[in-house]
């Protein structure tokens, strides 16, 4: 896999995945909705955390100079 998020996508990403873990376990989110956040959030950190984002792939598309 060739890098292809900048840090400051992967920052923004870590940000995201944080927030809506804080809505979730804060029980602000609750339901379908909260698990779908809590999803999201995990795959945000993943992809944070190997600087890979497979939709980004299929479109050549890359934040990484």
């Amino acid at each position: 896999m060739k890098r292809n998020l900048s840090n400051i996508d992967r920052i923004a990403r870590v940000v995201l995945a944080a927030i809506f873990a804080y809505l979730y376990f804060g029980g602000i989110v609750t339901g379908t909705l909260g698990i779908v956040l809590l999803v999201l959030g995990a795959i945000f950190l993943l992809t944070a955390v190997i600087a890979f984002c497979p939709l980004y792939a299929p479109f050549k598309f890359s934040t990484y100079k």
